[in-house]
């Protein structure tokens, strides 16, 4: 799905309540138009985001993966917690809620094991484009093969 990690560097900590949430959004814009170009660059594209609101702190997106050359697109959505950038991004899913235990109420991945104490050890340096590298493109990679063989997606 993915093979660069993202080049950009975060610098701003800065969270929604900041008066330096722009600079921060600033830096964040820069990491994802880099990661996006360069997974377009590489034919690696499976995310599309932009935010949901004018304070760019709700954002909703697409993303896709490829399974037996047969492409499943979903939604998903996440919200800039107030202690951004210390807390991760949950990012929800809402289409598979229910399908998998790797997934909390209201269609959550899970991020505990994995991502949740990456981004602990990396924080503030760590923003969205980080998210959806290491936990949303992992996640999507494991699960969603698992999903599809046992039959609780399909493909319209």
């Amino acid at each position: 799905m993915q093979t660069q990690s993202p080049q950009a560097s975060i610098t701003i900590s800065a969270g929604p309540r900041d008066p330096q949430w722009i600079d921060r959004l600033k830096e964040e814009y820069s990491a994802l138009i880099n990661y996006i170009k360069n997974n377009k660059s590489e034919d690696n594209d499976w995310v599309k985001l932009e935010p949901a609101n004018k304070e760019c702190t709700n954002w909703k997106g697409k993303c896709w993966v490829v399974h037996n050359l047969i492409r499943y697109e979903f939604d998903f959505q996440f919200e800039i917690p107030p202690t951004y950038p210390l807390a991760p991004i949950e990012i929800e899913i809402p289409s598979l809620d229910g399908l998998t235990p790797k997934m909390y109420r209201g269609g959550k991945i899970c991020i505990d094991i994995h991502f949740a104490p990456l981004w602990q050890k990396n924080a503030p340096k760590f923003g969205i484009v980080h998210a959806l590298q290491l936990a949303l493109a992992p996640w999507l990679a494991a699960e969603i093969p698992v999903l599809i063989e046992e039959g609780k997606i399909k493909k319209d």
